[in-house]
């Protein structure tokens, strides 16, 4: 698990998550998610939920001559080479292009550098070999847009050139002198594509067969972390079946190795089970094997580089686990900095970036890890949001020799000698550009997602707005308030298992990578972001959730409102007024309901979009212990204040109804301001409780012989012995209301008598009456007989 991250609940449209939901018929977790993402009309929503967007290859400038070069080249039987990456990327895309020429029947061949012996990209060196071998087309695939030398070397050798990349050009905006295919300076719609999908847009002008490759255009867009916005979501979201399906031995092979269920392939599989072992042959050794496991024909043959790349892989995690506890040895006697340069003799320079990844993931600090090899070193470098990583290096390129990459990831190489001046110039930098919050973690959270709501369908339709990556992160679930139980360690002691208890239902949940333990003790409330998902294992499905941050239940305040009078105070407003119910107009406010969800996971919901919220309950006194420790930043009033005060609705855009009505008057006042909406959020638990409560305001009799009977061995009260009699004893003491209403049947009826200035009661008589003969008592009595009907009504039992 990350460091700690502060959650943050951004605003959103409330009313535009509300017409998502009825229009496209999603949960309101979803029609939140879609909505804070900035899909929020339906014609948006579908548009993304469909992920159709498609462009043409011609909306490339420059595709129509770049194809020409390359059909000159082909039917006039010329060598031409593909020269890749040892990437991901650069491998599927030297495949894809390999591949399509090979059906024009062209002389093909491919150069992939070697990392060590290269380094990235295009050089001198090997334009020279190409040179000597024959190649006269040089096809670029995922490098050379800053490769300004050795393009015009290459030319001047008699070679042409076409550029198909995606990187960031030179900063002073200098360009190779050749036909370049680039899709933010091509003026493609899809500015980012990676080099996969630039070479499979290539090769889909030179023939319409290049539709089968489309599953490589999937795997190399997730795996070189390419936002996954716009047409990227289109390719990858085809690309995804077409994998599961694929016809080519060499990925059959390595889903097999890497025990993937192609029937349950998605970008997760990719980014941790396929995407490192294609990697590995280019970190460990050389990316021809990875090259040839995509090309080859031959079962057998793609069964055994499989093999292969699975055990480098495996060579690779472990020279990764001890540069990394070397690397974290220099983070510790660094400190805290806004930046780290780490570095070390015999490094791999194929295993840095991972490194640097998992140091900028630790720490959330900009991180850049060099292998030092003779006189120069080879830098791997990563970012964390705030931080944009090739400006940086831009800034210190006096330091280097040369750099390159984008905002996220970037690779250098520099003179040993100045590793410090570029380290104190980098951490400079970084101090200059990061404020203190850029170092802090931020959890941006999606949706509130009630306990009741966590489920198999739900995470299924959540997976509608996949595929997940870079520009469309996995979605941050906050379940609000929930009770963390049955902590297990699980996977060797890895990992954690749980439980989250709330709103009434328990879920089941995973901590991956926690080292055994949670941050949190069992037993205690926590607010916890996750991500919900269909998790199947040995043929049974089950939702899950996956544990992203946990923190301590910290609510904000809870406004009462009106402000709560002294207690006297109140008994004097009360009984002046008489006991009649007090009718309202036609409801006016739309009514949402809310009960499903409960009212913990609607009020944190409906704070979150920004807008004034009041809840509204039974009883203020008994309810308000219980919610500060849950949930806040909110107003809350009980029925009867706001019979006295319904001008209070105005000032709310949403109104909440924790407990139920116990009349249908109630029921209309909560929607009778003009505007807003009101939510329904009780529950059976809740919906007993408003029965409680209503039969104490209003079943008088037992508390009426009651305070007589005090009353009359008493003498009387006045003063501030008055206030104790009238609160009674025990936990549920009197309110005033109900005190006030005592005070008037008993005075009606003569037993006693009021003086409210002081306030004093003096008992006046023991003569046996009805309380029927009390016109405020029968009044009461109807108020609780017909509450009591109301309150077993269908209407508040219907869920």
């Amino acid at each position: 698990m990350p460091p700690s991250a502060r959650l943050e609940i951004g605003p959103y449209d409330h009313a535009a998550a509300l017409a998502l939901e009825r229009e496209l018929g999603v949960s309101h977790v979803t029609a939140q998610a879609l909505a804070r993402r900035g899909h929020d009309t339906p014609a948006l929503a579908r548009a993304f939920l469909s992920a159709e967007e498609s462009h043409p290859p011609s909306a490339f400038d420059g595709m129509e001559h770049a194809t020409g070069v390359v059909l000159e080249h082909a039917h006039g039987g010329s060598r031409i080479t593909v020269h890749g990456d040892y990437d991901v990327d650069g491998v599927c895309a030297t495949a894809i292009l390999v591949r399509a020429l090979r059906r024009l029947g062209a002389d093909i061949d491919w150069y992939l550098p070697g990392r060590a012996e290269d380094g990235y990209g295009l050089s001198l060196p090997t334009v020279e070999r190409l040179a000597a071998r024959g190649t006269r087309l040089l096809i670029t695939a995922d490098c050379a847009i800053t490769a300004v030398e050795e393009v015009a070397a290459a030319r001047a050798a008699g070679i042409d050139v076409l550029v198909t990349d995606h990187h960031a050009p030179r900063a002073d905006g200098t360009l190779p002198d050749a036909p370049i295919l680039h899709p933010a300076l091509s003026g493609y719609p899809c500015e980012h594509l990676c080099a996969t999908g630039v070479a499979y847009k290539l090769a889909l002008a030179l023939g319409p067969e290049a539709e089968q490759d489309v599953d490589l255009v999937a795997l190399a867009t997730i795996a070189d972390v390419v936002p996954l916005v716009g047409e990227n979501r289109t390719l990858v979201r085809t690309g995804l079946r077409a994998l599961a399906a694929t016809a080519k031995p060499g990925l059959r092979a390595l889903m097999r190795v890497s025990q993937v269920d192609p029937g349950q392939l998605d970008a997760t599989a990719i980014g941790f089970r396929l995407a490192p072992r294609i990697n590995a042959a280019g970190r460990i050794q050389r990316a021809d094997a990875a090259l040839e496991l995509l090309l080859t024909e031959d079962e057998g043959r793609a069964a055994g580089i499989a093999r292969e790349l699975h055990s480098l892989n495996a060579e690779r995690r472990a020279v990764e686990l001890g540069i990394l506890f070397q690397a974290e040895a220099q983070v510790a006697e660094a400190g805290e900095r806004h930046a780290y340069v780490l570095a070390g003799e015999r490094w791999h320079p194929g295993v840095i970036g991972i490194v640097a990844a998992r140091i900028a993931g630790r720490h959330h600090r900009p991180t850049v890890v060099i292998a030092l090899d003779g006189a120069t070193g080879t830098g791997s470098a990563r970012s964390i949001p705030a931080f944009d990583l090739l400006a940086g290096l831009d800034a210190c390129a006096a330091e280097l020799l040369r750099h390159g990459g984008h905002r996220a990831a970037a690779g250098l190489e520099l003179d040993r000698g100045r590793i410090d001046t570029f380290r104190a110039a980098f951490e400079q930098h970084a101090t200059r550009a990061l404020a203190p919050e850029d170092l802090e973690p931020v959890e941006r959270i999606d949706a509130i997602l009630p306990g009741a709501a966590i489920g198999t369908e739900l995470a299924e339709e959540l997976g509608r707005l996949g595929p997940f990556g870079n520009g469309n992160p996995d979605l941050a679930l906050l379940v609000p308030s929930a009770e963390l139980t049955d902590v297990r360690t699980m996977g060797e002691g890895k990992h954690v298992r749980f439980a989250l208890d709330a709103g009434g239902v328990r879920s089941r949940g995973v901590a991956f990578g926690v080292d055994g333990r949670l941050p949190i003790a069992a037993g205690e409330l926590v607010d916890s972001s996750v991500t919900l998902e269909r998790n199947e294992w040995r043929g049974v499905v089950e939702p899950r959730l996956v544990l992203r941050h946990l923190r301590r239940c910290a609510p904000g305040p809870i406004e009462v409102v009106p402000a709560a009078p002294a207690y006297l105070d109140a008994l004097r407003s009360e009984l002046g007024i008489a006991g009649e119910p007090v009718a309202f107009g036609p409801a006016r406010r739309e009514a949402v309901d809310r009960r499903r969800d409960g009212a913990v996971a609607t009020l944190v919901d409906l704070v979150s979009t920004g807008d004034p919220v009041l809840a509204v309950c039974a009883d203020v006194p008994r309810r308000l212990p219980a919610l500060c420790e849950r949930v806040g930043g909110f107003a809350l009033c009980c029925y009867a204040s706001l019979e006295r005060a319904p001008e209070l609705l105005a000032e709310f855009s949403h109104v909440v109804a924790l407990d139920p009505p116990s009349s249908r008057e109630r029921a209309r006042l909560l929607s009778s301001a003009e505007t807003g909406m009101t939510h329904l959020a009780w529950g059976a638990a809740e919906l007993r409780f408003s029965q409680k409560v209503h039969e104490q305001e209003y079943g008088l009799r037992t508390g009426l012989v009651e305070l007589y009977r005090v009353l009359r061995d008493r003498g009387g009260a006045e003063g501030e012995e008055l206030e104790q009699v009238l609160r009674g004893g025990g936990p549920h003491a009197r309110s005033a209301v109900v005190a006030g209403r005592l005070v008037r049947v008993l005075t009606e009826l003569g037993l006693v008598s009021l003086d409210l200035g002081p306030p004093a009661l003096e008992f006046r008589s023991e003569e046996r009456t009805s309380l029927e003969r009390s016109p405020a008592f029968r009044a009461y009595e109807q108020q609780y007989l017909d509450g009591q009907r109301y309150l077993t009504s269908d209407i508040l039992l219907a869920a």
